[in-house]
């Protein structure tokens, strides 16, 4: 249980820089200094927990979020060829070290360990019983698509972009990221959906893995864990979730190249896949009932998935760092 508390911890901060670096890059892309934008952002993620129940908070994050589906129209706005598309989907560098820590990164950003700790942990404190299984299942499956298609967007947009010159272009700063998507829908118009678009993600994000962790810390050290008690009834739960939003805050506060950062993050995640996806896996085969328990051909397809996303993971983020 440390161990994978540890794992916790380390993913929960790197989500967290990662969504940090969000807020500061658009926040500098209409000359907003870090001194205002990452406190500012900070205050509303520590109110929005501290002042209600997870209801209001579950509805809060989901209303947040809805920004996110700004990028389906700079997506269609950008007319992809699907002839491209599918060629470019089979034609993969993977000789390219640079291009394999992307993968790494992207890979981290997909299999984020906190996503796990959440899960669990938000079904407790939503009191869902065995009856509700089959509609948190149909809940986790349409939000793991609609997030990868909202990834989707976001890479079909900027490489619509980027190669329009024949090309190949270099992104080195969230504003050099917004105006890859200018051409699309003009320079205002287009900065600014980019601009609602990060930040619902990256405050959505924010909520839910300092809270993963709060919940994971609070689980091994035995105190109150749970959104329906107020602060000073949960002292310990609410301090560890400020601590994760206010060290995460001051750090992005101070690393100045915010791409590189984000990347080296979401590597992280990467790393830790083979303690999370392992843990998860014994999990599921040990203590699930029995009619739940993977087993059979699916547990084996299970496992060798499972191996392949972990290894290429692993070779990513060494390769990039070589």
């Amino acid at each position: 249980m440390g161990v994978s508390t540890a794992g916790l911890a380390a993913a929960t901060v790197g989500s967290l820089v990662t969504e940090f670096t969000g807020v500061a890059g658009i926040g500098e892309l209409y000359g907003l200094s870090r001194a205002l934008t990452l406190p500012v952002a900070a205050a509303a993620l520590l109110a929005v927990v501290a002042t209600g129940s997870y209801r209001r908070v579950e509805r809060t994050a989901i209303v947040i979020g809805l920004f996110e589906l700004a990028f389906f129209a700079v997506a269609w706005a950008a007319h992809p060829n699907i002839e491209t598309l599918a060629k470019d989907a089979v034609d993969q560098p993977l000789g390219n070290r640079e291009f394999m820590y992307l993968v790494a990164a992207v890979i981290g950003a997909v299999f984020n360990p906190w996503m796990i700790f959440y899960q669990q942990s938000a079904i407790a404190d939503k009191k869902l019983r065995p009856d509700d299984l089959k509609a948190a299942r149909w809940d986790t499956a349409i939000g793991a698509v609609l997030t990868q298609c909202l990834t989707g967007a976001v890479l079909v947009a900027a490489a619509a972009t980027l190669a329009s010159g024949g090309a190949s272009a270099s992104i080195g700063s969230v504003g050099e990221i917004s105006r890859a998507l200018s051409p699309l829908l003009g320079e205002d118009v287009g900065r600014l959906v980019f601009s609602v678009g990060v930040l619902g993600a990256s405050l959505v994000a924010a909520i839910v893995s300092s809270l993963a962790l709060a919940w994971g810390v609070g689980e091994v050290a035995g105190y109150r864990r749970s959104l329906e008690y107020r602060p000073f009834a949960a002292n310990w739960f609410y301090g560890v979730y400020a601590a994760c939003v206010v060290g995460a805050a001051t750090l992005v506060w101070f690393v100045p190249d915010l791409v590189w950062l984000n990347i080296a993050a979401q590597v992280l995640n990467a790393f830790l896949l083979p303690l999370v996806i392992g843990f998860l896996v014994a999990l599921a085969v040990k203590t699930l009932p029995e009619p739940l328990r993977p087993r059979g051909l699916y547990l084996w397809v299970l496992i060798g998935v499972s191996a392949i996303v972990i290894a290429v993971g692993l070779y990513g983020g060494v390769s990039g760092l070589m």
